[in-house]
């Protein structure tokens, strides 16, 4: 007499996380709750500036000074925007700080992915001791070296030029560490097989070497054009024609003679952060993926 197996239960396993995702302090809904509540807490701590900036902006200077830790003591009003736009020329200011951003990226970039590969893949002498010095350079502060670019665009006749404001960012030492530390991870058989062919040294770089280094790039690309349109030192420094200002240096001299005006301080701030918000808006993946996928410690 034939006996069937009664079916075995299969024992119920806690619930996995899919492929790819984080754990963050470990499973069940507990600990998803007190993640999710530190998430939202830190993120509250983190935009608690930004809002009490808006909120000043959009205010009039009797309100804002009015005691009391509300930043909403009265009715918004455009009023800092205004005399803002009307005593200054922002049109003129952040056209040129786009120029100047866009331009130092530019060649920045170029520098950086040149010099970078020269050091990943060249066996040149003296190699290592330049290798040396330019990361040595990183440490170096640039106050220390606002002095002698002066007297430089003093020698040459520069002060006051889009030359003077440009040339002196466009050296990022700590940039060519890093795109030589992705270059050194770039399979070197790719360029072999292209060399094969009869592709130069400047062809495999920019047909191979270059595609495969996008996402750095992107990344590096990014980093430059903050640094450069948050810059304010230097502008500040070699320039005197308000027609060359950048707008961080154009909205700081936007001063009233009553003292300082909050509202009208906060309102330049978020007019010279507005750009850079929106930049962010629009590559945000790209910002996201850059820095996820390129990391120092896996080049």
């Amino acid at each position: 007499m034939s006996t069937t197996a009664s079916p075995v239960r299969a024992r119920r396993l806690p619930p996995r996380e899919r492929a790819g995702s984080p754990m963050l302090l470990g499973h069940g809904r507990l600990p998803r709750v007190l993640a999710g509540t530190a998430l939202v807490v830190l993120a509250g701590v983190w935009l608690l500036p930004l809002v009490w900036a808006v909120a000043t902006s959009l205010q009039s200077e009797q309100d804002v000074a009015e005691p009391g830790l509300s930043p909403f003591k009265g009715a918004f009003t455009l009023d800092a925007y205004q005399q803002i736009l009307e005593r200054g020329n922002v049109t003129v200011w952040a056209a040129n700080s786009f120029l100047v951003a866009g331009l130092v990226t530019l060649i920045t970039v170029a520098i950086s992915t040149l010099a970078a590969y020269g050091f990943s893949r060249g066996a040149f002498r003296g190699r290592r001791v330049l290798l040396t010095v330019t990361v040595a350079a990183v440490m170096v502060p640039p106050q220390l070296l606002v002095v002698p670019l002066f007297e430089q665009m003093l020698m040459f006749n520069l002060v006051d030029t889009y030359a003077a404001v440009i040339l002196p960012q466009v050296v990022a030492p700590m940039m060519v560490f890093i795109l030589k530390r992705f270059f050194d991870s770039v399979p070197r058989e790719l360029e072999d097989a292209a060399r094969l062919d009869g592709a130069s040294e400047l062809r495999v770089f920019l047909s191979v070497v270059l595609p495969l280094s996008r996402p750095i790039v992107a990344a590096v690309s990014i980093f430059v054009f903050i640094g450069a349109w948050n810059n304010f030192m230097w502008p500040f420094i070699v320039t005197n024609d308000p027609g060359l200002m950048t707008l961080p240096v154009g909205l700081a001299t936007v001063k009233d003679a009553f003292g300082i005006q909050y509202a009208q301080a906060m309102a330049s701030a978020l007019l010279a952060a507005l750009p850079l918000v929106v930049v962010f808006l629009l590559f945000q993946r790209r910002i996201v993926s850059s820095v996820a996928t390129t990391g120092l410690g896996g080049a």
